[in-house]
């Protein structure tokens, strides 16, 4: 990770690229965006008319000509074009004008963990697009760990969960690597699934994508317990007749629907406790698993952890914010790396 440090300290900017946000870092500006990676686009005509948050608030409302993109999944770079132009708006026209004064831009993009070669070109050659002559790619993993203070650089254990909106990661680091790690391809988008399929089946109410995230808070900070409230009222459309229609939500229901695909979750983190060495696992029974990502605001999400694997579990502070916060630790020079010398003969 020597060399990674050196290199990131010469980038300029930082980009997050989320399934659910895009996230850049500006070197000596802090955080410049952090807006939905959405983008709504006038089929007709090919113009780009909404990004990041107008654009969101357009899911599900828009005429037959509009259409809303998501040009980033899993955090993986699917529609280059769509992504330049959508991060071009973001950025502004007066930051991009600042970033294209340098002699030679650097950049730098957080990669899921195991991320393909192709996945990774795609990140690349969408910072190229915005004017980058040199791209370093920095595996999520290590951008939380550094973003929410973990010693990543240190010879001592630390676990960490990236909770993302199309993907979970789970990982244990040490001496700045990452030891053992596992992806398992279920988010937060998989629970907004689960509860939207739930209600089909069990009230024929089709839910508006806009209401699941409302019902998830609904259930209180203790919500994937039982000592969460019992009922809950949601409004949806009847499945049958098209109307409107509220209905009263028994909430064990619908934790029982989310269980069931954070159930892989639980068995990645056990499979990365598996292929942990002993002494390591020694150290995260102490030291616990720190969340990080967006869906780690789930609530009850950590007493379910905590419950499975009988370890401590916090909450980062921030926790959608932590891969862009390390990349941007990372940029200003903020981590000493740990440099190991040869001892002589």
């Amino acid at each position: 990770m020597t060399v990674s440090l050196e290199q990131l300290r010469r980038c300029h900017f930082a980009v997050d690229l989320g399934a659910a946000r895009t996230r850049v870092y500006v070197k000596g500006a802090g955080l410049v965006v952090d807006q939905p990676s959405v983008a709504a686009v006038n089929i007709r005509s090919g113009s780009l008319i909404a990004v990041g948050d107008f654009a969101e608030q357009m899911t599900g409302r828009t005429p037959h000509y509009i259409r809303v993109v998501r040009p980033i999944s899993g955090g993986t770079v699917v529609d280059i074009e769509m992504a330049q132009r959508m991060l071009r708006h973001l950025i502004g026209d007066k930051m991009r004008r600042a970033l294209r004064r340098k002699a030679r831009l650097r950049a730098a993009a957080c990669t899921p963990h195991d991320a393909d070669p192709l996945a990774q070109r795609a990140t690349v050659e969408t910072l190229v697009g915005l004017g980058a002559r040199r791209v370093e790619l920095v595996d999520t993993l290590i951008a939380a760990a550094v973003g929410c203070g973990l010693p990543v650089e240190r010879p001592e254990a630390t676990m960490i969960m990236v909770c993302g909106a199309a993907a979970t990661q789970v990982a244990v680091l040490s001496l700045g690597s990452i030891v053992t790690a596992e992806r398992i391809p279920v988010g937060g988008e998989a629970v907004d699934q689960a509860i939207v399929q739930h209600l089909r089946h069990a009230h024929q109410l089709v839910l508006p994508s806009q209401s699941v995230r409302p019902l998830q808070l609904a259930l209180s900070e203790n919500g994937l317990t039982p000592q969460g409230p019992a009922h809950t009222e949601i409004n949806g459309r009847d499945v049958a007749t098209g109307l409107a229609r509220s209905v009263r939500v028994d909430t064990a229901a619908v934790r029982n629907a989310i269980q069931t695909p954070l159930t892989a979750v639980l068995d990645g983190i056990g499979k990365v406790l598996r292929e942990c060495p002993p002494d390591l696992v020694a150290d995260l029974a102490d030291r616990g698993i720190i969340m990080v990502g967006g869906s780690a605001l789930l609530p009850g999400f950590d007493e379910m952890v905590r419950e499975a694997t009988r370890m401590p579990v916090f909450i980062a502070e921030r926790p959608d914010l932590c891969a862009a916060r390390g990349l941007g630790e990372m940029l200003e020079g903020r981590i000493e790396p740990l440099v190991l010398d040869p001892l002589a003969a």
